[in-house]
């Protein structure tokens, strides 16, 4: 961890809020069960859609139909667990950021959102060329894969937090 960031780091975890989440009966194993439930909210739809784009369901429903019922619930679970994941991380920010899995799940985060703005302002531009298609095109498979890779990285990234 860089110099510079620790005091940053240790001003936070000693903020009201990173002593509230701390010293509050039960809030923080209540924190915990929402940032899983919003990852849940997350990855579920993310892995549904990316499962579409790879082929997945073709004959069963359209990838803009995907999109538009399966994206903003995971936009939701998003906000969830990044609200959450703020809040646990304030209670030991120190000891979080100094664990071996930190840089490995913000570089995962980094690259999975790298990945959704690079589809969005790609090719899922031009999805009404080929959202009839047999096949999606080759960017918007691999961003599936990439997409579901780096979440499940993501997660591993998350629980090893706790454990290196």
């Amino acid at each position: 961890m860089p110099e510079w960031l620790e005091p940053i780091l240790r001003w936070l975890q000693e903020s009201a809020l990173g002593d509230a989440v701390r010293s509050t009966p039960f809030m923080y194993p209540t924190l915990e069960s929402l940032h899983i439930l919003g990852i849940a909210v997350l990855v579920g739809p993310a892995f549904a859609f990316d499962l579409r784009l790879l082929g997945v369901g073709r004959f069963l429903v359209s990838v803009t139909m995907a999109a538009r019922y399966l994206l903003p619930v995971s936009h939701l679970g998003l906000a969830i667990a990044v609200a959450t994941g703020i809040l646990l991380f304030s209670a030991q920010a120190v000891g979080v950021a100094g664990s071996g899995a930190a840089p490995w799940k913000l570089g995962l985060l980094f690259l999975a959102g790298l990945n959704v703005l690079v589809f969005h302002r790609g090719v899922h531009r031009r999805v009404d060329e080929w959202a009839d298609a047999d096949a999606t095109p080759i960017a918007a498979r691999i961003s599936a894969v990439v997409s579901m890779t780096t979440w499940t990285g993501v997660i591993f990234a998350g629980r090893f937090l706790a454990y290196v």
